[in-house]
């Protein structure tokens, strides 16, 4: 079986309410979703979530690169199982638009193209996403079978009714929750402890300042922080000056996790040649799509590196099913965010609702491919731009 159209949409989603943390504040997402048509007709969707400062992407960006890549020559070869489809994935190559030393430009579009490939051929093959998880030979390390995934809470940044929102977390039977840090105007001492407060002493608090502090003033932020009992740090210091974590992170007791310097082999290479980390936060369109992450989360597990699949704020329903896929199907996960959606979306764009229950608990999908079905109706009216590309 043959692919023979892909199409591109890119889609503003309005937020039902704004998101902030050290870099930016969000009230919309621009996202770019890939539909695969095959030559019997069976489709699948992918998505991906371009950020300018963190890949470099934008989603017009994403759109242009996919019209300069050379996608029949690339993306035409017949699969008739798993590694077949696998190995036609690993032959995408986005064109190259700039130079990209880390390896990161084109993530999300690798991510989003990558995804609709393998809802497609899932549903051609009767079989859930995660089965790729099985067939993929860098991942068995790391492979695992879970009937259901339990995912965090987060507090955004401003002191807006803070303490409800420690106090929701905690009634909801969340078991940890991330906190960002760092913003400007935020008394980060005081949130944490009104936070502590009301979220009570049993939740593992994390804290993520998005590239907010230098490297010179990083242990005199932390000190005053310890005090809350938090579990880790997420990227604390801007990407040009990670390599100082290699000896500040000896000066408090607190590991240190990596984002925005973590988006590419060569992104976690350099992080475990350089000691900079103890954790790496994997987000799926963030690092090239599902095999690539496998193969990020594999390559920390070797080092003896914890990792955390991440999401970004504004995902929908196709990367919250792809995130519980993994989820349900590796190994030693340390924190899992995602399936956010009828939390933070006015208009949901999938027929089923992937949002988390009860302490952050969901069941692991069956249904072929994502185990999504797109509401076109809906999409129909978010679209900012679409076009094809026909592959044969």
């Amino acid at each position: 079986m043959r692919i023979r159209q892909f199409t591109a949409h890119v889609v503003r989603l309005s937020l039902k309410r704004a998101f902030s943390h050290a870099s930016a504040t969000r009230r919309e997402s621009k996202n770019v979703l890939v539909h695969c048509e095959l030559a019997d007709g069976t489709t699948g969707w992918g998505e991906g979530v371009p950020r300018s400062y963190v890949t470099g992407e934008t989603p017009a960006g994403c759109v242009a690169q996919l019209a300069s890549t050379p996608l029949a020559e690339q993306l035409s070869a017949d699969c008739n199982s798993w590694p077949d489809v696998i190995r036609l994935c690993e032959q995408f190559a986005p064109a190259a638009e700039r130079d990209d030393p880390r390896g990161c430009y084109g993530n999300a579009l690798r991510c989003a193209v990558e995804l609709s490939i393998l809802d497609a051929f899932g549903r051609l093959f009767s079989e859930p996403l995660s089965e790729v998880s099985q067939h993929f030979s860098p991942a068995k390390p790391i492979l695992a079978q879970r009937s259901m995934a339990r995912y965090s809470a987060v507090i955004d940044s401003g002191a807006a009714s803070l303490w409800r929102k420690a106090l929701i977390r905690r009634v909801y039977g969340f078991h940890d929750c991330k906190v960002k840090v760092g913003s400007r105007g935020d008394g980060d001492v005081e949130r944490l402890r009104t936070i502590r407060r009301w979220i009570g002493q049993r939740m593992d608090l994390r804290l993520d300042a998005n590239e907010a502090w230098h490297a010179d003033e990083l242990p005199a932020k932390m000190a005053p922080l310890r005090a809350f009992k938090v579990s880790c740090i997420e990227q604390p210091v801007p990407h040009t000056e990670v390599e100082a974590l290699s000896e500040l992170r000896k000066q408090f007791d607190v590991p240190v996790m990596l984002d925005e310097s973590l988006t590419s082999m060569a992104d976690a290479e350099a992080a475990i040649a350089g000691q900079t980390c103890d954790l790496f936060n994997i987000r799926l369109s963030k690092c090239g799509g599902y095999l690539a992450s496998l193969r990020l989360a594999a390559v920390a597990h070797a080092a003896g590196i914890g990792y955390q699949l991440g999401c970004h704020p504004g995902e929908t329903g196709v990367l919250s099913a792809a995130g519980r896929h993994f989820a349900c199907s590796v190994a030693g996960i340390r924190y899992l965010e995602g399936s956010y959606d009828r939390h933070v979306f006015r208009r949901p764009l999938t027929n089923e609702d992937m949002t988390f229950g009860f302490g952050g608990r969901a069941r692991a999908i069956t249904r072929p491919g994502l185990g999504v079905t797109m509401n076109e109706a809906t999409l129909e009216k978010l679209i900012v731009s679409r076009q094809e590309f026909a592959i044969a």
